[in-house]
């Protein structure tokens, strides 16, 4: 068997069996994309239109679909401008809800290029499309798993290695302020006692300040005339553990509480396969393999499988 049917039976055996990988966005910007393009013996156009569509489902079975615009822009040879605009759509048990998510901006610099390899550095920015609290149930407040915003500004800060054959990415991203999403479980027994079993098994996320995250990302990339593909480790590590604050049912207090279980580490094996069409244009399918998940996701961004196919065009 040639390495290119192994690769080809590695992809789909990772097909099957993916439980997903998620984070709040940073490991597909700039310097901390998965299979980036390493070639000196062309002119790699810096300009490029992506549209990606990403499918997912979570651990309590809400489906999660999210249509994505990129955009990147190259200034001069040094510097890149990326923008992601994506339209997302969560349905589960309590309805269907979708509305544009949030934009995503960053600026990348190439601080070194050699014959083997790339470094660049990455400075970023997600901007929520909402507060994180948009998505209601007869008028009480959901979960983040069916909200379209994380509601929150975040820094984003990444840089990476490119050579022929491999990728090594590390990226930090922080929140900077509380989103006003109000799901705690109170409001929902006060509503309705008698049928509350389902929505306590979501993590309270009233006022949500989500932890610090950092990644790495270890990529080992294959190249051939058209086909390319690529096998790799995504642990995400939340650095501390997620703030909320639970209203009193006795007054309007609220009262500050650490989630537990929110902290620690997330690890994916990603698994990419692309085929060139030409020198401007190209289609790629990647799958998320999870390994270690988190004990709990108040933020929602738990993913027991996930995939996507991008189009993208080069000028």
């Amino acid at each position: 068997m040639n390495r290119g049917l192994v690769i080809l039976f590695v992809f789909i055996h990772a097909w099957a069996v993916g439980q997903g990988c998620s984070d709040a966005g940073f490991c597909t910007m700039g310097a901390m994309k998965p299979d980036q393009p390493f070639n000196k013996n062309t002119n790699v156009k810096l300009r490029s239109i992506e549209f990606s569509q990403y499918y997912g489902i979570t651990h309590f079975n809400n489906h999660i679909w999210v249509s994505t615009l990129e955009a990147n822009i190259g200034l001069g040879d040094k510097y890149i401008v990326q923008a992601k605009i994506p339209y997302l759509i969560s349905s589960g048990h309590l309805g269907t809800y979708q509305s544009l998510s949030d934009i995503s901006l960053s600026v990348t610099k190439n601080i070194v290029r050699t014959d083997e390899l790339d470094i660049n550095v990455t400075v970023g920015t997600k901007i929520p499309s909402n507060n994180g609290d948009q998505q209601q149930y007869q008028g009480r407040s959901l979960p983040m798993y069916y909200q379209t915003s994380l509601g929150t500004h975040d820094l984003i800060l990444g840089a990476s290695i490119i050579t022929r054959k491999w990728l090594i990415a590390v990226g930090y991203q922080q929140a900077l302020d509380r989103n006003q999403n109000g799901f705690w479980w109170g409001e929902w027994r006060k509503e309705d006692p008698a049928d509350t079993s389902y929505i306590l098994r979501y993590a309270q996320s009233n006022n949500l300040q989500r932890g610090k995250d950092i990644m790495i990302r270890v990529e080992r990339d294959f190249r051939f005339s058209r086909f390319n593909a690529s096998i790799g480790l995504l642990p995400i590590y939340r650095i501390n553990r997620d703030d909320i604050q639970v209203p009193s049912l006795i007054n309007n207090s609220l009262t500050p509480k650490i989630s537990s279980g929110s902290d620690g580490l997330a690890l994916s094996g990603i698994y990419t396969l692309g085929y060139h069409f030409n020198v401007n244009s190209s289609i790629k399918l990647l799958v998320g393999n999870r390994f270690i998940q988190r004990e709990k996701n108040p933020d929602g961004l738990s993913r027991e499988f996930v995939t996507s196919l991008t189009y993208s065009y080069r000028f």
